[in-house]
């Protein structure tokens, strides 16, 4: 974990003897923190509306409510706010009642420096680890999960690339058709640098929207827009020190883009609401299904950012062209089902496995891990023939049959061609509509309105576009 960095920092000293307040402002100030100050309790709520604070220190005996009420009030209001207690006569049992309120630290009059500093900082460290861990939790899944798997010519020429760049600061750009599998490769990158042990933070941009991704990737004060009720730190602050993963970058706004820009070009950003410049250490990897190229000709993707990020560009094969992984991977895959579901081991036929091996895979690896989790469900053991979807074991025709056609008008014809794929590219997806969609290369809302005119849906589900899986 990084090191608090005072400057970030706001502390708020609550004390109604002015002597006091100078000095701890003289201190923590002299460290570099910002320093708030107020002489009675009722004053803490109207300063911590109008200014982000980070820790509060309170004296225990104040004019009007003393500091433990005070304490007791904050827990329910502001209950995340780390706070350190003072007090020039106080008792045994009144440290006991703070640390039971939540106080992180305890220390009587005269004030040692040493001691508030080592206070101050382990009060501030330990609430970012918190809020590291809370975030990271959301994101952590079982190591298991993020292997890659393939021995394969054109995996071992991916994994060579990613031996040599994984320890240099260099900026990865990962590209690559769907569920090919670029977070592994970023994950892969993360665990070989020299920043393993530091937090790696993944960001789907296409999942945040536009209005949001700002404050998602930098953090915002209290207030700063409608919802904002406390100050949050953002993705970046909480990768500093390790790497933070732009997926699917090619649908991140240009505004986001130049404030991502400027974290590349400076190492420096400033939470949505403030103007205040932070710094912080992140190796940055993004990755893209699109045509970034493409997209900074139409003026959809900054050219600057693009070269920016694209120092060391990595392509993830499609599973297609790695046929050869494909039965380690389906082994694989059937055996973590079969654990996480307490099942036995199921085992692939040899025709099963040939006729996988045989297929296109538009939902590459990703479609792949789909299946099997289906066959370990519903298939028997062993996995054969039978248990496979029909368009990998039926015999694909080669060309048109238009004799098939007879008569029909070339509406006729459209049609039927038209339904048939439509059909068998929803039977590979599982009938995940957005998915087929996005095989087909059509808009959701389209492909539903296909569904409706050609009266496609799914056995046993109703007739209604919206009912659909997606």
């Amino acid at each position: 974990m990084s090191r608090v960095k005072p400057q970030e920092f706001t502390v708020l000293v609550v004390d109604d003897e002015r002597n006091i307040r100078r000095t701890l402002r003289l201190v923590l100030e002299g460290e570099g923190y910002r320093v708030e100050e107020a002489g009675a309790a009722e004053e803490i709520e109207s300063l911590l509306a109008r200014t982000a604070i980070d820790l509060l220190i309170l004296d225990i005996k104040l004019p009007a409510e003393d500091g433990l009420s005070a304490l007791k009030r904050l827990r329910s209001t502001s209950p995340q706010l780390p706070v350190l207690m003072i007090s020039g006569h106080a008792t045994i049992a009144d440290a006991v009642e703070a640390t039971r309120l939540g106080a992180l630290d305890f220390f009587e009059k005269p004030l040692d420096r040493d001691r508030v500093l080592i206070a101050v900082r382990n009060a501030l460290e330990r609430a970012n680890l918190e809020e590291r861990i809370e975030a990271l939790a959301a994101r952590t899944l079982g190591a298991g999960e993020f292997e890659i798997i393939g021995d394969g010519p054109a995996m071992q020429t991916l994994k060579i690339a990613i031996a040599k760049v994984a320890p240099t600061p260099g900026r990865v750009l990962i590209t690559g058709e769907s569920g090919t599998g670029k977070e592994l490769v970023a994950r892969a990158v993360h665990a070989q640098s020299r920043r393993c042990s530091g937090p790696f933070v993944k960001v789907n941009c296409a999942a945040i929207s536009p209005g949001l991704i700002e404050s998602e990737l930098f953090g915002h004060e209290r207030g700063s827009f409608s919802g904002a009720e406390r100050r949050k730190r953002g993705l970046f602050e909480l990768a500093d020190g390790g790497s933070i993963f732009l997926d699917e970058i090619g649908d991140m706004s240009l505004s986001a883009q130049a404030k991502v820009l400027r974290v590349l070009q400076t190492g420096e950003f400033s939470r949505v609401g403030s103007e205040r410049a932070l710094e912080v250490d992140v190796r940055v990897i993004a990755a893209t299904n699109s045509d970034l190229e493409a997209k900074v000709r139409r003026g959809e993707f900054r050219e600057d950012l693009y070269y920016r990020l694209a120092v060391v560009p990595l392509e993830v094969p499609p599973l297609r062209v790695r046929r050869e992984d494909i039965p380690l991977l389906a082994k694989t895959f059937v055996e973590r089902f079969c654990q996480e579901n307490g099942l036995a081991l199921k085992r692939f036929s040899d025709d099963a496995l040939a006729a996988m091996a045989g297929h296109t895979w538009p939902g590459n690896v990703r479609e792949l891990r789909n299946l099997c989790e289906r066959l370990v469900i519903m298939g028997d053991d062993p996995i054969g023939l039978a248990d496979l979807p029909r368009e990998m074991t039926g015999v694909e025709a080669a060309a048109l049959d238009l004799a098939a056609f007879g008569k029909a008008t070339l509406k006729e014809v459209r049609e039927r061609v038209e339904r048939e794929l439509i059909v068998r590219r929803l039977e590979q997806c599982d009938w995940n509509v957005t998915r087929a969609a996005e095989e087909l290369g059509i808009e959701r809302t389209n492909l539903h309105k296909k569904m409706k005119q050609l009266g496609l849906r799914r056995e046993g589900v109703p007739d209604d576009p919206g009912s659909s899986a997606d």
